[in-house]
């Protein structure tokens, strides 16, 4: 599974933010066609993000490249894939899902681009931003409608836009559809993405909602300013005494319990059974995939 600790978006036309794209350090860094680009602006916007496939894909410091797309409904969807879908694409995020169809109509483009332009097949992956009353209610479905499906983003200032209600720092307005964006990314198999923060200088406000987030399953955070990478990657990476928890757990169970034929044990004065001993391993999977996409990272900077 992708880690997706940092979803960082940068608006295609702003010409500053671009210049300074390849250099972020998120584990995903997004280029925006969608609400930050101005509809006079779109065709450029395509044009910019071809230009960076070309030109700076190869120096970006982030391991993966993703492309928000604009929604089925808007009628540019196509023109935008029509752009944007060549060597050094990473995944799609398409905006406003709203239906299991809207899927698969997608997935069904990705399978004719990537074959006419000769990209292995099913190599760019698709991520799902949950923004809607409807886009939440069919959000399982939806992620189950592609293998090309591996995470799904709880969009909190849309979603509150539709359900016609003020969008607050507290939050509640949100939880319903927060909660159950998380099951059904679980539920899919999918990496759950949580709402941006958009008050970004109230960082113990992110890092308190990002806290609140991890406890709902979310494995990361969609970013809107660089200062909150940091925090969201120390907050999505298991701690230490997690990991040395969990370091402890997989031996004692597998020399005590796995060896002798016995279905619980004790470590540290608590008993450890099977689910205990899966979620250990899960955190050292984690883990495990933390320190990747950590190489890659240094890697790429090491060629700068």
């Amino acid at each position: 599974m992708t880690v997706m600790r940092s979803v960082f978006y940068v608006p295609s036309t702003n010409e500053k933010m671009m210049s300074k794209a390849a250099t972020i350090l998120a584990d995903v860094l997004t280029l925006d066609l969608e609400d930050s680009v101005p509809p006079a602006r779109k065709s450029e916007g395509r044009e910019v993000v071809r230009n960076y496939l070309k030109h700076k894909r190869g120096a970006q410091v982030s391991p993966y490249l993703y492309v928000r797309l604009n929604n089925w409904e808007t009628q540019m969807t196509n023109d935008d894939l029509e752009a944007v879908v060549f060597p050094g694409l990473d995944g799609v995020c398409l905006a406003k899902c709203g239906s299991a169809d809207n899927v698969r109509r997608l997935a069904w483009k990705l399978d004719e681009l990537e074959q006419r332009r000769g990209l292995e097949k099913g190599s760019v992956a698709i991520q799902l931003l949950i923004e809607t009353a409807r886009g939440c209610m069919n959000a399982y479905p939806a992620a189950l409608a592609s293998e090309r499906v591996n995470s799904l983003i709880f969009g909190a200032v849309d979603y509150t836009k539709d359900m016609r209600v003020e969008l607050t720092s507290e939050g509640t307005e949100q939880l319903y559809a927060r909660y159950h964006t998380a099951v059904a990314a679980r539920a899919a198999g999918c990496v759950a993405i949580d709402c941006p923060f958009v008050a970004f200088q109230d960082m113990e406000g992110f890092r308190q909602s990002c806290r609140q987030g991890r406890q709902m399953g979310y494995e990361g955070r969609m970013l809107i300013h660089p200062s909150q990478i940091e925090p969201s990657h120390e907050i999505y990476t298991p701690s230490p005494e997690i990991v040395a928890w969990a370091k402890g757990v997989k031996r004692v169970f597998e020399e005590e319990g796995i060896a002798k034929g016995s279905a619980a044990v004790s470590y540290d004065g608590k008993m450890v059974d099977t689910p205990v001993y899966e979620n250990a391993l899960q955190i050292l999977q984690t883990m495990a995939e933390i320190h990747a996409v950590g190489k890659k990272i240094d890697a790429s900077e090491s060629t700068q």
